[in-house]
């Protein structure tokens, strides 16, 4: 039965592919590297919702380095230290992003001049100390939304994306809990 795509090797394995058949498939189409005949989704629509992301975590790590160098006041110690951790963990997020974009046969869009359009989130600077904080939850709380849609819309098809995008959104999580703390905790004006 090796002939037989849904054919399974062994009794328990229903709706596996043979191992013929997978070794036939991995030597065709190599030219698509991790791209296999069992990926379904709409890889340009991926590779476009992965840009975007990607946009908003570069827009993110820009202005948590902002808020960093230009927090002042008596809390801005304890502040900036969050905001450098964040920033950080933005960054991390953009190269986890910018690779899988590359593994789906994309290019990361890294073009400056474009870079604020494409940003789900905004690059807003912040008046003061407290206005910062308020801004990064602000945009924490639109990648939080942004991700859950893009997890909605990838769903099964891409498991590696999913994955990836449920590990991002668990630290946006974290970082809209760690700004709304500062908010709630915040003494004087």
């Amino acid at each position: 039965m090796a002939g037989n795509d849904t054919d399974a090797t062994s009794a328990g394995t229903a709706g596996l592919t043979d191992v013929a058949t997978l070794r036939r498939r991995a030597r065709e189409g190599i030219d698509q590297g991790a791209i296999t005949p069992s990926y379904t989704a709409d890889r340009d629509t991926v590779l476009r919702l992965l840009n975007e992301a990607l946009a908003t975590e570069w827009v993110c790590v820009l202005r948590y380095y902002r808020h960093y160098f230009s927090a002042s006041g008596m809390f801005a110690d304890a502040v900036k230290a969050e905001f450098l951790e964040h920033a950080q963990q933005e960054l991390a997020h953009a190269n986890m992003i910018a690779e899988r974009i590359v593994q789906l046969g994309g290019e990361p869009d890294l073009d400056p001049s474009t870079l604020a359009a494409r940003s789900h989130a905004e690059y807003r600077p912040g008046a003061d100390l407290r206005d910062m904080v308020r801004e990064d939850l602000v945009a924490e709380r639109i990648a939080i939304d942004s991700y859950r849609g893009m997890i909605n819309y990838i769903g099964d098809r891409d498991t590696t994306t999913k994955r990836l995008l449920e590990s991002v959104l668990a630290q946006e999580e974290e970082h809209a809990d760690d700004m709304k703390d500062l908010l709630d905790g915040w003494i004087g004006e």
